[in-house]
């Protein structure tokens, strides 16, 4: 009986050893999740790059400046009444369309954020711009168009060489391009209209 009685308190205390064993184990294993957790969010931190003041800004006004363009060739694509003005108008909605996603994804990427809207003193132009209609409304159209690039090719070209983040950098000098390319044209189109 004795020994009956010795097994049983044997097997008692293993079951409780073992127990308080799988215990530990178990708080080690969430301890360990946590502190992998932990080392998650800090490498996730550690990859978000901040990014100097003046690449946001940049930022920030290239987006405000890209909205607004894309907002204007789309009310120049249905108000527009000369032929060359839409044509110009659905590249811009194409072309820029393409760089402000470029932009966002950058953006989101660095932490930047981003204007849901273009910013006031675009929208007083687009409000003004959208009162008008037929040649009056090409003309202003071009216009806006000639002055947005004329600001976009000096903000991009600077960009481009100042930059210290180099996605926006590279961002800055690819686009750069194409605003030249869109302020010649756009002046092109001026031209022929006087």
């Amino acid at each position: 009986m004795k020994k009956v009685t010795m097994l049983c308190m044997l097997a008692a205390s293993a079951l409780a050893f073992q127990a308080c064993e799988n215990k530990s184990n178990t708080e080690k294993a969430s301890e360990e999740q946590a502190d992998a957790s932990m080392d998650q969010a800090e490498n996730m931190n550690d990859s978000l790059q901040t990014v100097d003041s003046k690449d946001s800004d940049f930022a920030m006004k290239a987006a405000s400046g890209g909205m607004f363009e894309v907002e204007a060739s789309k009310l120049a694509e249905q108000k527009g009444m000369n032929p060359k003005v839409k044509e110009f108008a659905a590249m811009m909605v194409k072309d820029h369309g393409k760089a402000n996603e470029e932009l966002m994804a950058i953006a989101s990427a660095k932490g930047i954020v981003l204007p849901p809207q273009m910013g006031e003193d675009h929208q007083e132009k687009y409000n003004e711009l959208s009162k008008l209609s037929g040649k009056e409304f090409d003309k202003k159209y071009v216009s806006l168009m000639v002055d947005a690039h004329e600001m976009d090719d000096k903000a991009f070209s600077d960009a481009a060489t100042e930059c210290k983040d180099m996605q926006l950098k590279e961002f800055a000098t690819k686009t750069s391009g194409v605003v030249k390319e869109h302020l010649n044209h756009v002046k092109q189109i001026r031209d022929s209209m006087k």
